[in-house]
C-alpha cells in the first residue's frame, strides 16, 4: 500500500471509530426521531437551506462510511421533507455516498484484489464490461442486497464511477420512493421491519427480473430489425449448413450429427482443410525426417560413430504427401456420410440468414437451414512489398509441391511457422536466411524463449537476420534479390527461392457475407460475440476465420460451441472459455506455453513470481543427450496457483499437458509436486519445477523449531 492508501485508511478508521465511541448510532433510532419530530419540522420551516445542507451531508457520510442508519435517515427525509423533496435529496445524498464508498473500495483495495486473484478479476471484469449495468441495476432494484455491500464490491471491478452513479440512482429510485412515502406516515410506524411486508418484497424481486426481461426483449427487436429484409422460409431442409471441412467445420458438423441434427457440410477444396493438406500435418511429417537426419549428424555424442545419411529431397516430400494421404480417412467425406452428415464437394454461397447457395458439377442448388456455421479457414497473408508480383514465392500452403531442394531458400517471417520451416530446411542442407523486421524471433514468447532458439538455428548454421524490413525484391542478371532496410542501411540479400510466413488472414470473402451483411471484425475476421454469433443470431463461425487464435485445438473448441449454440441457443447458450489456451511450436527445442509469460503478465499489470527449473539438471534428459531447455512458471506472489507455464526443451508439446489439466481444474503447484511422476521421465521436469517454487516458500520459522526439536532429541 501507498501512503495516500494508509492515509485514507487512517481517516476512515477514525470517522467510523468517531461514530460508534460517540454512540451516535443510538441517536439513529425509530423511537428518536419520532420524539424529536417535531423540533426537527420546527427548525426546518425556519432554517431551509441549513436543515436540507445538514441532512445531507449527514446522510452522504453515513452512506459512505457504510455506517448504519440510513433506511432511518430515509424515513427521516419523508417526515421533514416531504414526499417530493424528501425523494429528491435522499435520491442525489445515497446515490453520491454510494459513489464515494464505490469510490473509496476502489482505490484502497481494487489494485489488492487484482493482483492476487488475476485470472478471476479479468473474467469478472469482462462479464461487467458485457453486462455490468444490467447486473448492477438488478441489485439495486431488489431491496434485500446491503447497499453497502454492493458498493464496496462494485469498487473492485472495472465498471465506470459514471454508469455506477446512474445506474446507482436509477436503481434505488423505486425504494427510495417507499421509504420516503413512509417517512411521511411516521406516526403509524412501529419497526423498521414492518415497513417491508413479504408481498412488498416479493414484488421487489420481481422488479430486479425486469432488467433481465428488458434486455432480452431488446436483443428480440433488434434480432427481428436484422431479419426484417428477410423472408423467411417455412419449412427447411437442414438444420444446420456448415461452410468449409478443414478442423473447425469437421468437429461443427460432427457435434450436429451426435445431436441428431440434419448437417450438410460444404467443402469447395480438399476435406481436412489447411491442417490436414497444408499446415499441421504435412509440417509435423517433414519436421519429424529432419529431426532425424540431425540425430544421425550428431550420432557421435551418443557413442556412435561412422553414420551416413543419404536421402532424396523429392522422397522427403513424397513421404509427406504420404503421410497425409494415411490420415485424411479420419476427416474423409465417407467417414462423415457413415456419421450422419451430407457432405458436398462445392461452392456455398450465403443468399439470405436461412439460405445457402450451393454450386456442384450439377449446378447450382439453394439448400433451407435453420443455422448456418461459417469455417472458411485462413490463406497465407501475401504483403504488398514491391516487386514480390515478378517473384515465384512459396507460401506455408504451396511449398509442399516443392520436389526440387532450393540452393538458398529466404524465409520472410520469424514467428512459428517461419522458425518451424526455417529449421527443418536448413537440416536438409539448404542454406537458410531468415528474415525478420521484428527484434528477436518468436515475439510472442519472452526473451529468453527468443534468445534459446536464435542460439540454436546459429549452431546449426542458418543466416538470421533481425531487425531487416523487407523493402523492394529485385531480378538483376538472373539473381533474386531483396532490399531490406537494416538500421538505416540499405541490405541486399540474395536466394533462390522465397518463403512467405508472416501470419495468415482469415477467408471473409466470396462466399456471400458482404451481401447478406454479416459483420466483420477489425482485424478482418467474422465479427463473433461469446458464443461465436454473429450480428445474425442464427450464424455462427468458428476457427480461423473468426479468430483470435488460429490453432486447430482452439477451432475444435470453438466449433463445439458454435455448432451447441446453432442447436440449442433458444433454450440455453454457452459461451466459449478461452481461460486455458495451450500452444506448441515445434522447433528443436521445443517451445509449448499455456496461460501468462512474463511478457503478458508485465503488459496486464499482473503481479507474479517466476519459478524456473533448467531441464540440464533432469536425469532423463542428461540420458538422452537433450539436456537443454527449461520449466518456467508464473504464479501470483506467495501462492501456488498457476498463471501460466512455458516449458523449452524435448517434448515440451507433450509434458506441458500436465499444467494444462491443472489450470484448467484449479490445482496448483502442490498439486503437482504430491503426484507421483514416472522416473526416469521428461515429465518429472513439471514436478522439479514446482519444487523450486516451494522451496522459495519453505516455512521457516517451522523449520528453524524443527531443527531445535531434533537437536532435543538428539541430547
Amino acid at each position: 500500500m501507498t501512503r495516500s492508501h494508509i492515509v485514507l485508511l487512517i481517516i476512515m478508521a477514525a470517522l467510523i471509530g468517531a461514530f460508534f465511541y460517540s454512540d451516535l448510532q443510538h441517536l439513529l433510532t425509530l423511537d428518536n426521531l419520532k420524539a424529536k419530530h417535531e423540533a426537527l419540522i420546527a427548525y426546518t420551516d425556519a432554517h431551509p437551506v441549513n436543515a436540507t445542507a445538514f441532512y445531507a451531508l449527514i446522510y452522504i457520510a453515513i452512506t459512505a462510511l457504510s455506517l448504519p442508519g440510513a433506511a432511518l435517515l430515509t424515513l427521516a427525509g419523508g417526515a421533514i421533507f416531504g414526499l417530493l423533496w424528501g425523494t429528491l435529496i435522499v435520491s442525489f445524498a445515497s446515490t453520491i455516498g454510494a459513489t464515494l464508498a464505490f469510490l473509496a473500495a476502489r482505490f484502497l483495495f481494487r489494485d489488492l484484489v487484482k493482483a492476487r486473484f488475476a485470472d478471476r478479476v479479468k473474467a469478472v471484469d469482462e462479464g461487467m464490461a458485457r453486462d455490468g449495468a444490467y447486473y448492477l441495476f438488478t441489485l439495486r432494484l431488489v431491496p434485500i442486497f446491503p447497499f453497502f455491500v454492493i458498493n464496496l464490491v462494485m469498487g473492485l471491478t472495472a465498471i465506470t464511477a459514471r454508469t455506477f452513479y446512474w445506474i446507482s440512482q436509477l436503481g434505488m429510485l423505486p425504494g427510495t420512493v417507499v421509504y420516503v412515502n413512509a417517512g411521511t406516515q411516521l406516526a403509524k410506524i412501529d419497526t423498521l421491519s414492518g415497513l417491508f411486508s413479504p408481498a412488498l418484497l416479493g414484488s421487489f424481486a420481481l422488479l430486479g427480473f425486469f432488467p433481465l426481461i428488458a434486455r432480452r426483449t431488446v436483443s428480440a427487436i433488434r434480432a427481428n430489425k436484422i431479419y426484417q429484409k428477410w423472408t423467411k422460409p417455412e419449412k427447411f431442409d437442414t438444420n444446420l449448413v456448415v461452410i468449409g471441412a478443414g478442423a473447425a467445420g469437421l468437429v461443427a458438423a460432427y457435434v450436429a450429427a451426435a445431436a441428431k441434427a440434419k448437417v450438410t457440410l460444404v467443402e469447395k477444396h480438399k476435406m481436412g482443410g489447411e491442417c490436414l493438406n497444408t499446415g499441421c500435418v504435412p509440417s509435423k511429417a517433414l519436421i519429424r525426417s529432419t529431426k532425424l537426419l540431425a540425430q544421425f549428424h550428431s550420432a557421435a555424442k551418443f557413442g556412435i560413430n561412422g553414420i551416413k545419411a543419404d536421402f532424396d529431397f523429392a522422397e522427403i516430400m513424397e513421404r509427406v504427401q504420404r503421410v497425409i494421404e494415411a490420415v485424411a480417412p479420419h476427416d474423409s467425406a465417407q467417414r462423415y456420410h457413415e456419421l450422419g452428415v451430407d457432405v458436398i464437394e462445392g461452392t456455398a454461397r450465403i443468399v439470405s440468414p436461412w439460405e445457402v447457395e450451393v454450386t456442384t458439377g450439377q449446378g447450382p442448388r439453394i439448400l433451407t437451414t435453420r443455422s448456418i456455421i461459417i469455417a472458411a479457414g485462413s490463406r497465407p497473408f501475401i504483403p504488398a512489398i514491391p516487386g514480390l508480383e515478378n517473384i515465384d514465392y512459396l507460401t506455408s500452403d504451396t511449398v509442399w509441391n516443392l520436389r526440387e531442394q532450393p540452393r538458398r531458400l529466404l524465409v520472410l517471417g520469424g514467428g512459428p511457422v517461419g522458425c518451424e520451416l526455417t529449421q527443418a530446411f536448413a537440416r536438409l542442407g539448404t542454406q537458410v536466411i531468415q528474415v525478420e523486421k521484428a527484434p528477436r524471433l518468436l515475439t510472442r514468447e519472452d526473451a529468453e524463449v527468443s534468445k534459446t532458439i536464435a542460439e540454436k538455428f546459429g549452431q546449426e548454421g542458418i543466416d538470421v537476420r533481425l531487425g531487416h524490413t523487407a523493402k523492394q525484391f529485385l531480378i538483376e542478371n538472373g539473381e533474386h534479390i531483396l532490399i531490406a532496410d537494416y538500421q538505416g542501411q540499405e541490405k541486399r540479400i540474395g536466394f533462390d527461392k522465397l518463403l512467405l510466413a508472416i501470419g495468415r488472414t482469415a477467408n471473409t470473402s466470396g462466399f456471400g457475407l458482404e451481401d447478406v451483411g454479416v459483420e466483420l471484425s477489425p482485424g478482418h475476421t467474422v465479427q463473433v460475440d461469446e458464443c461465436q454469433a454473429t450480428n445474425y443470431p442464427n450464424i455462427f463461425a468458428c476457427g480461423d476465420a473468426a479468430g483470435p487464435y488460429q490453432f486447430t485445438h482452439v477451432a475444435a473448441h470453438q466449433a463445439w460451441h458454435a455448432s451447441v449454440n446453432a442447436l440449442f441457443g433458444s433454450f440455453n447458450k454457452f459461451r466459449t472459455d478461452y481461460a486455458v489456451i495451450p500452444w506448441a511450436t515445434f522447433t528443436d527445442p521445443e517451445i509449448a506455453r499455456v496461460g501468462l509469460n512474463e511478457q503478458d503478465a508485465r503488459q496486464q499489470d499482473v503481479a507474479y513470481e517466476v519459478s524456473v527449473y533448467n531441464v540440464d539438471d533432469l536425469d532423463r534428459a542428461i540420458a538422452d543427450s537433450a539436456a537443454h531447455g527449461f520449466v518456467k512458471i508464473l504464479t501470483p506472489p506467495g501462492r501456488d496457483k498457476i498463471l501460466g507455464v512455458t516449458i523449452v526443451g524435448q517434448h515440451a508439446g507433450d509434458i506441458i499437458a500436465e499444467f494444462v489439466l491443472a489450470m484448467k481444474h484449479g490445482l496448483g503447484l502442490n498439486d503437482i509436486l504430491r503426484t507421483i511422476h514416472i522416473y526416469p521421465t521428461m515429465a518429472e521436469a513439471n514436478k522439479n519445477a514446482a519444487g523450486v517454487w516451494r522451496r522459495h516458500h519453505q516455512p521457516e520459522l517451522l523449520l528453524k523449531w524443527i531443527a531445535r526439536f531434533h537437536a532435543w532429541r538428539r541430547g
